[in-house]
């Protein structure tokens, strides 16, 4: 399904320093299970023996690596929640992190 030479990329791309697993697996829309076997499918030779230090290099070498830019949520504001509960009443307040002096203020008034 996936030819040698993606194989290769994504493996190489996993040898890389700092590279996360599921990252690469994410970016090249493959499942990390998969990705995790033909790593060690690579580091094993299929023969069952450790590959040496310079195969690993050369891999790594003969793959070519792309930043892939990845679309992320904004980040959210901070916000302080806060939730009242009086018999059959819930009271949920929510407020900017910000103004916590402000929101000190109203509890101190509210539970006065």
């Amino acid at each position: 399904m996936h030819s040698d030479e993606f194989k290769a990329n994504a493996v190489a791309s996993c040898m890389q320093r700092g590279m996360s697993m599921a990252a690469v697996a994410m970016a090249n829309g493959i499942n990390a299970n998969l990705l995790r076997r033909w790593v060690r499918e690579a580091e094993t030779g299929q023969g069952g023996e450790p590959p040496s230090l310079a195969s690993a290099q050369g891999l790594a070498r003969k793959a070519s690596v792309a930043f892939v830019p990845m679309q992320l949520p904004a980040p959210a504001a901070p916000e302080i929640r806060i939730e009242v509960r009086r018999g059959e009443m819930t009271l949920t307040v929510v407020w900017p992190a910000a103004a916590a002096t402000e929101c000190s203020a109203w509890m101190r008034e509210l539970l006065g």
